[in-house]
């Protein structure tokens, strides 16, 4: 079974697979607190455009993904702190519509469809030692800047207006997280997919929701579940010969499915034990 890292491309799709698995339900736990979940839909079509405009230019994709990225995350703040204040959701169908339209056209000029299918749903064999260079040390960069200002982020998530208050730069704060998310969703692409990046923000975070018992404890788990969910589904995608993003988003869905069927078990046993609880003072004060 371990042949698998005897190949060199499957040794990167490891290393960036995990990288990638740590970092996005990191992430993915504060955009879900602060009720922008869709935002990874959003960036990833964004980056898309940046993905074929790289294409087109002859440019190594990714980093112009990151730039385009970086852009529209900054453009979706603005919008949403500005122009459309209380209404995040059209900033960001702004912002989406753009991108698609940009990466429309700029798809239909590119003679290689077959490389932006390869970031439209994932590739393992498409890793190169390049794409290593520069996902593992930015993806590491976000995981430890995520740290620094994990207190920081926290209370923006929670609430804006509480921790403008209490003197947090808001401002400053939502610009660096919505920068390390759209890096993250453009690193994402090589290993996920721009079309299904999203599912692996949300889905960790809610199936860590259901068996954490406080924020770390959700944060925890969420990247628990997200290292899992990556390495199943290469291992799975490499054995069967599946697409490795849908594989990684599916075992992820399956853990979800797990986390429901845990809770209810625990519902049923709490249930008993109150019943076999209420029977044994029932009989304690009947012999009494």
């Amino acid at each position: 079974m371990l042949e698998i890292f005897s190949y060199s491309f499957m040794q990167r799709g490891f290393l960036v697979g995990n990288v990638i698995g740590l970092v996005v339900p990191l992430i993915g736990v504060f955009l879900n607190l602060k009720r922008l979940s869709l935002i990874g839909h959003t960036l990833s079509h964004v980056a898309l455009a940046g993905v074929a405009l790289g294409i087109f230019l002859g440019v190594y994709p990714v980093s112009l993904a990151i730039i385009v990225a970086v852009a529209a995350a900054i453009g979706i703040e603005n919008l949403r702190h500005s122009g459309y204040r209380g209404y995040a959701e059209l900033s960001l169908a702004i912002i989406l519509a753009s991108g698609l339209g940009l990466a429309t056209i700029l798809i239909s000029l590119s003679d290689s469809n077959v490389a932006v299918y390869s970031y439209l749903f994932g590739s393992i064999s498409l890793v190169t030692r390049q794409d290593l260079l520069l996902i593992v040390p930015l993806g590491v960069v976000v995981g430890v800047g995520v740290l620094i200002y994990y207190y920081g982020f926290f209370s923006v998530a929670f609430n804006e207006e509480e921790a403008q208050l209490s003197g947090v730069p808001v401002k400053i704060f939502n610009i660096i997280f919505m920068v390390m998310v759209a890096v993250v969703v453009a690193l994402s692409m090589r290993i996920i997919g721009g079309l299904l990046i999203s599912s692996l923000i949300v889905l960790p975070v809610a199936a860590s929701l259901q068996v954490a018992r406080s924020f770390k404890g959700t944060v925890f788990y969420s990247m628990l579940f997200g290292v899992i969910s990556v390495n199943t589904g290469l291992f799975l995608s490499f054995y069967w010969d599946l697409a490795p993003g849908g594989t990684i988003i599916l075992t992820s869905v399956s853990l979800l499915l797990l986390t429901f069927v845990f809770k209810g078990i625990k519902r049923v046993s709490k249930i008993k034990e109150l019943i076999l609880g209420e029977k044994r003072v029932g009989n304690e004060k009947g012999t009494g």
